[in-house]
């Protein structure tokens, strides 16, 4: 059995996929940027996006009555390896140094130019 959560964001229903699916104990997140949902605005820093892709992850947590403390593996995906350092280090560490995750940081393109990080986990 599976549970699928979905979000207000328009890229979930135009591209076809959820925001979280819950199967069996586990709880897989989506790839979530620094987009708002309930604005639709991309803010222009990494640390605010990274932020705003961290609040995405916990709303997509709590809706599967989970929190960051039950993150297994994280996935982080920049453009650009240089901004992948200790300012975004410490909103990582705020958000998931209690867990302690298995991570994985790959630079890779993102669906718009502007988008600066992209983070996955499962819980």
């Amino acid at each position: 059995k599976k549970t699928l959560i979905t979000t207000p964001s328009p890229f979930e229903s135009q591209i076809g996929y959820s925001r979280a699916v819950i199967s069996g104990d586990l709880i897989f997140v989506s790839g979530c940027t620094g987009y708002d949902p309930q604005t639709h605005t991309l803010p222009p820093t990494i640390l605010a996006q990274t932020s705003q892709a961290l609040l995405n992850i916990r709303a997509a947590l709590l809706a599967a009555s989970s929190d960051f403390s039950d993150v297994v593996r994280v996935r982080y995906i920049l453009p650009d390896r240089r901004d992948f350092s200790e300012p975004v280090f410490a909103l990582l560490r705020e958000a998931f140094g209690e867990a302690r995750p298995a991570a994985t940081m790959v630079v890779a393109g993102l669906m718009e130019e502007a988008m600066l990080i992209e983070i996955e986990v499962t819980a």
